[in-house]
């Protein structure tokens, strides 16, 4: 027989692939309809598998609802799913929170330990040098009269005890040293005594009137001098003023001792009292140690850098500390033995302060607690939280949202269970 040319064989087998083909398609088709119709539970496998969305939120603003995945409005960060099996398990819970080991993740949650630790015994603080308002003296002019000489002094200038500060014409002065004179002059003892104590009635320094007694006549300029030793804080005196009775001419720090202002923060101010020695050193004194006590806590709290004043008193001898100078200060404290969590694990309301605490079961449960001193990133627990429970200390904020979100119950003020959670 003959054979038949490749251009007609090649078509022909074409053709018979392509019904090869459509009758295995037909064939599929109707074999799929008749599993179908006996297990539909099969077709139906994926779409169970897949989660119902009921919006996304923004953690940080859980009462936002979006309809769509995507960045967040208001911070940088992805939305987060709301599923309706989540809604339906937390309704459930009353006062604890589930929360998916997945959406656990994307809160960035993170868990610690309470444990029992040993506070530090020191406070570390900064504080500047003042001058001690309780060793101030006010020079003041006495009677009235007027003002012959200033000794050269400014304000700044250190001066000793008993300097002269003005010399002051008092012509009320001048007339009871005549009269005194006259008295004395009659030889009678009774009326002299008494003339000599108008003189000091009449606001006259001993000095003076000795003074007018040796040189048996009147003294009209009398000296003006500095009570005590200290530098002129104010010098408020010219020469050929007018002075009257009661006018203020200089004041006078004194500088035996010198007050030291810390600015301690208020979660580590608890620890202090008035008394506890404090150890400050000064950068314009290297190697210098200097000691001290608290002299007190001031009562009122600077707002704006959240800490409070305490001021310890420090010996001044040699004059070596000056008001302006720059401290670093070590405030002993009595070390004590604590509960303790880390200090972001704590969320503060203004009326409570709350920590979420994890049960084991991939629960959390908001529990009151006292908070006490916080030192290095670490906050004291008085009441609320026993050794061994765990607390949420990363993500609390975006926990505590989502259980307002999902209409959890918050404890009272005054709820302070000492035994929530899992024991130790």
């Amino acid at each position: 027989m003959k054979a038949q040319p490749a251009w007609r064989t090649t078509p022909i087998l074409l053709a018979l692939a392509v019904l090869l083909l459509v009758a295995g398609a037909l064939g599929g088709a109707w074999w799929g309809r008749q599993r179908g119709a006996g297990t539909p539970l099969a077709a139906a496998a994926p779409a169970a598998a897949e989660r119902r969305v009921l919006y996304w939120y923004d953690p940080m603003k859980p009462t936002q609802h979006f309809d769509q995945p995507g960045k967040s409005p208001f911070m940088d960060m992805a939305l987060l799913p709301r599923y309706a099996d989540e809604t339906a398990q937390a309704a459930s819970q009353g006062d604890r929170l589930v929360i998916a080991p997945r959406e656990q993740q994307a809160l960035g949650m993170r868990l610690a330990k309470v444990e029992r630790t040993r506070l530090p015994a020191t406070v570390e603080a900064a504080g500047t040098l003042q001058f001690s308002e309780r060793d101030v003296s006010i020079v003041q002019a006495r009677t009235a009269g007027f003002v012959e000489r200033v000794y050269p002094h400014a304000p700044g200038d250190v001066v000793a005890a008993g300097s002269p500060l003005v010399d002051v014409m008092n012509p009320d002065w001048a007339g009871a040293q005549q009269e005194f004179l006259a008295v004395r002059a009659m030889n009678d003892a009774a009326l002299a005594q008494a003339a000599r104590t108008r003189l000091s009635l009449l606001g006259m320094p001993s000095a003076l009137i000795e003074q007018v007694e040796t040189l048996g006549r009147p003294v009209p300029i009398s000296t003006i001098r500095a009570p005590t030793a200290g530098v002129i804080v104010e010098l408020a005196v010219r020469q050929g003023m007018a002075l009257s009775p009661g006018m203020t001419l200089a004041r006078i720090n004194g500088l035996a001792t010198i007050w030291l202002e810390l600015a301690v923060p208020q979660a580590q101010a608890g620890a202090l009292a008035a008394g506890q020695p404090v150890r400050a050193q000064f950068a314009a004194l290297p190697g210098a140690v200097l000691r001290g006590t608290i002299a007190t806590i001031l009562p009122e709290a600077n707002v704006g850098s959240a800490t409070l004043r305490v001021r310890v008193e420090l010996a001044n001898p040699g004059q070596r500390l000056r008001a302006g100078m720059i401290a670093q200060a070590s405030l002993l404290t009595d070390p004590r033995e604590v509960l303790a969590v880390p200090s972001d694990a704590v969320i503060r309301t203004g009326t409570r302060a709350l920590v979420y605490l994890a049960d084991g079961a991939g629960g959390f449960h908001p529990v009151v607690v006292e908070p006490g001193v916080e030192r290095d990133g670490r906050i004291e627990i008085r009441s609320g939280l026993l050794a061994g429970q765990s607390v949420v200390a990363s993500g609390q904020f975006l926990v505590d949202s989502e259980a307002s979100l999902r209409g959890l119950r918050l404890p009272d003020a005054g709820d302070v269970p000492l035994t929530a959670g899992v024991q130790p």
